[in-house]
């Protein structure tokens, strides 16, 4: 069992870690202002209402940029954050500038960009680091010392700031994700149920025109011919036989038509149905399995919709092979409605199964004769 990265955990509540980035400077300045860590201590209920308002004002602004917006009256709550995290420093003193990352991390958060942000951002970074070195001058410390804490503050207040900024555009992105994988569920989910539904067209309609076909016959038999009759009858059960097992293999995407099953059936339910068929098939046994499949669906489908919408005497089923190419063609004389034929579901499976091979699909009247016509490539890549 591999674990996922991130950890489901984040990925069901991805703002937890966000808020939880908040907490150790939030915390720190209070703690420092009681203690009096970095000069004398200052009054506790004023650090923690600060503290606590300052790090409530950055948390708004952060959960805001994590749902890619920015929270209404920003500007307003941008110079409330700026001016908790710089006026107390005039008596709190050095316990209290590390709020000066939240002013920086909203700045970067809030202002999208160009040169109000980079004097922003420059002005805030620049006068926390001023306030280490003059800290660090009043209390003895060489020159050199001064200017390496100002370094290090620098560095360490951006690092920061860049944590809680990233942080917000960490979970913006995974919002995202799960958004794309409830969306890609949701298209599998539809393009599973087209699937079968095609598929249940394709291969019910057939089946069902047979059960139709051979049933009448039947029953004209009984008057004339009973052992004939109970024959077709037979025929009848094992073709429903047939379609339930195919129902099954469908809704386990195992179903798998032949190109020679379907001519030859296509031949013999067009001659039961008193329809003289021509069959002009050429050697099928080198074609890809991708692109016979497409032409069996097409025979299939050719031959329901003759069974189903014309009254045809013949019928004509012809694959060529010609300059790497395959066609078939179901040609009949029975033409008594486009209409049902065009606005049917079937015609349009052919034409995707085709397309999903690089072929192309034809169907309609020419010269008084309904013709369809599928055309794939050898190689099917």
């Amino acid at each position: 069992m591999t674990a996922s990265i991130p950890p489901r955990w984040v990925l069901r509540h991805p703002h937890w870690p966000l808020i939880a980035l908040h907490v150790p400077l939030t915390l720190q300045v209070p703690v420092y202002t009681i203690l009096g860590m970095d000069g004398p201590p200052g009054n506790p209920v004023a650090a923690i209402l600060g503290a606590a308002a300052a790090g409530a004002i950055q948390l708004r602004h952060s959960l805001a940029a994590a749902r890619g917006e920015r929270p209404a009256g920003w500007r307003w709550s941008l110079a409330v954050l700026v001016l908790l995290a710089d006026l107390p420093i005039w008596w709190l003193g050095s316990n209290w500038q590390a709020l000066g990352i939240f002013a920086l991390a909203s700045m970067l958060t809030l202002l999208r960009g160009g040169w109000v942000l980079a004097a922003a951002a420059t002005l805030q970074l620049t006068a926390h680091a001023t306030r280490e070195v003059v800290s660090m001058l009043q209390s003895q410390s060489t020159i050199s010392q001064a200017l390496l804490l100002g370094m290090y503050a620098v560095v360490s207040s951006g690092l920061y700031a860049a944590a809680l900024v990233g942080g917000a555009r960490l979970v913006r992105l995974l919002n995202e994700l799960d958004t794309a994988r409830t969306e890609l569920a949701a298209t599998a989910v539809g393009e599973e149920r087209i699937r079968v539904s095609r598929d249940l067209h394709d291969l019910l309609g057939q089946s069902l025109s047979a059960i139709s076909l051979k049933g009448d016959l039947a029953l004209r038999l009984l008057t004339r011919d009973v052992v004939a009759a109970r024959a077709e009858i037979e025929s009848l059960t094992g073709v429903a036989r047939d379609a339930l097992h195919d129902v099954r293999a469908i809704t386990r995407d195992q179903h798998a038509v032949s190109l020679r099953t379907e001519i030859d059936g296509a031949a013999a339910l067009l001659g039961a149905a008193g329809v003289d068929t021509r069959l002009d098939v050429a050697d099928l046994r080198s074609l890809p399995a991708s692109a016979q499949s497409a032409l069996a669906w097409a025979v299939r489908e050719g031959t329901t919709n003759l069974l189903r919408h014309s009254e045809a005497g013949s019928c004509t089923i012809t694959l060529s092979r010609q300059y790497g190419r395959i066609r078939l063609e179901i040609v009949n004389d029975g033409v008594r409605s486009v209409a049902g034929v065009e606005s049917g579901s079937g015609l349009a499976g052919v034409a995707e199964r085709a397309e999903a091979v690089a072929g192309s699909f034809e169907a309609g009247v020419r010269d008084g004769r309904f013709r369809l016509s599928v055309e794939v490539p050898e190689e099917v890549t």
